[in-house]
């Protein structure tokens, strides 16, 4: 919102036992505040209410979750009731705040316009009740009607107010309602004909992992070419760069700086043609990192332009690469995620295992995305989920391993976002378990709580809840 200063703070509660649960999640807690509110009432200050919705993974649907209480007469509101959400790791979770005034409405639903008529039908349609009213049968809701204006100064006719209690009753001297101009007559609740209002947006800050990102693609066939995985379609995306992005926006939130390594194997490279099984994307040795997963994506196909995709295929030189990385951190601060997406052919594979064996004592994981029609019988071997991945009579001391083929993600009807967001929630799923059983066996103990988000401008509160340092006349507030 551009005209609202405000802050929320976001805790984490209860705890996650891995072993007594299917999916893993904890609970979060997320409390609101804001600061220097417009003020929206003529003889008083405003009376604010915050409404938390939560968004659909297919199709982007914003359901209401739950509102705080109102708090009447202030532009500085400090809600008491508190949203407790399930958090997934492995998932986007999008949320939306929005901050009314109370006895104000927010838009639910527009019909479309009928023309060149006094006695308009609409089309019927369908809302969710919780959409509706989130389940509150006898809360207001506005309905206006409007003459379409085609410079969008449309002419206010009128309005009238009802609920759901009344609306479910069906066609009845109940539910035809006069207003200005018009009757409205609401034949039943699912094909009311209107403008539906009902009755705010608030970015929440959170507090992520210390987890670091490398990004690994090997390369088979020729890009150039329709048959080949890398083939650079002008209208869709293809398989490697839809795993790329789908794993990659959901991890990139938890690195502090958004700065990937992203690494190739199986290539020839310029000038010389030297085949090389771990080379930067971005074409710099001394400095492979990359900006966010837009500058994973940028630095992937720029590489297709460059780079001759060439055999073998290798995996234990960007293992091992990222192993190395691993090996000089043991105390708890940072945990090393490998994402390495391949056609499933794999050229070194005893290599291979014995680098997961070492770097099973490290703090890392590795995840493998397989694209294409091969068959993954080795992928699955390193994924040790049914036996435990040895090499040379050791045993991997935990397993880091994730392994799924994108294939079986691929939604039917074409809708790759739902199958991208499928991908991304069963690849990071063993995640969080491999993450605690690194530090549990180590015996590193969670960081302190941090601070709650104070927004930039707003000053630190002293234990007596008076500001710190504030010079005078400074404003207690932030932009969002």
């Amino acid at each position: 919102m551009n005209n609202c200063n405000s802050f929320v703070n976001m805790a984490s509660i209860g705890d996650f036992d891995p072993l007594n649960a299917s999916i893993p999640a904890t609970k979060v807690e997320i409390t609101v505040s804001c600061r220097n509110l417009l003020d929206m009432d003529t003889f008083s200050k405003s009376d604010p209410i915050c409404v938390l919705y939560t968004q659909g993974i297919g199709n982007k649907e914003w359901r209401e979750f739950g509102r705080t209480e109102v708090i009447e007469n202030t532009l500085n509101p400090e809600f008491v009731r508190k949203f407790i959400l399930d958090y997934f790791f492995e998932e986007r979770q999008n949320l939306r705040f929005d901050l009314n005034e109370d006895g104000t409405f927010t838009i639910c639903h527009k019909t479309e316009v009928v023309k060149n008529t006094l006695n308009p039908v609409w089309q019927a349609f369908k809302i969710p009740v919780r959409a509706l009213c989130n389940g509150d049968y006898d809360r207001t809701i506005k309905i206006e009607c409007y003459d379409w204006e085609r410079d969008g100064s449309h002419d206010f006719i009128g309005e009238f107010t009802t609920s759901y209690r009344e609306l479910s009753r069906g066609q009845s001297q109940f539910n035809v309602y006069e207003v200005s101009v018009c009757v409205f007559t609401c034949v039943h609740a699912s094909s009311v004909p209107f403008y539906i209002w009902l009755c705010c947006s608030i970015i929440v800050p959170c507090y992520y992992c210390p987890i670091i990102y490398h990004y690994c693609t090997c390369f088979p066939g020729n890009p150039a070419q329709p048959t080949s995985l890398h083939y650079m379609s002008p209208y869709q995306m293809n398989a490697y760069a839809m795993a790329l992005k789908a794993v990659g926006e959901i991890i990139q939130d938890y690195d502090s700086d958004k700065m990937f390594p992203a690494l190739g194997f199986g290539a020839k490279l310029p000038p010389d043609g030297r085949v090389s099984h771990e080379f930067a994307l971005n074409g710099n040795p001394q400095n492979p990192y990359c900006a966010g997963i837009d500058g994973v994506m940028e630095a992937y196909y720029q590489s297709l332009k460059s780079v001759c995709l060439y055999g073998p295929t290798n995996f234990s030189p960007v293992i091992n690469h990222v192993a190395r990385y691993a090996a000089s951190v043991n105390d708890g601060s940072q945990y090393f995620v490998l994402l390495i997406i391949t056609d499933g052919v794999i050229s070194d594979m005893a290599q291979t295992k014995e680098s997961i064996v070492n770097a099973s004592c490290l703090p890392m994981s590795i995840i493998i995305v397989g694209v294409g029609p091969a068959e993954f019988d080795a992928m699955i071997e390193l994924d040790g989920d049914e036996v435990r991945i040895s090499s040379r009579g050791r045993y991997a001391e935990r397993d880091i391993v994730q392994f799924v083929p994108f294939r079986d993600y691929i939604d039917r009807t074409g809708n790759h976002i739902l199958s991208m967001a499928r991908l991304a929630k069963d690849v990071l799923a063993e995640i969080p378990d491999q993450f605690l059983s690194y530090m549990r066996t180590r015996g590193i103990k969670p960081l302190p709580t941090p601070p709650p988000y104070t927004p930039p401008g707003y000053p630190v509160q002293s234990p007596n809840g008076h500001p710190l340092n504030t010079p005078p006349g400074h404003p207690l507030q932030t932009q969002i």
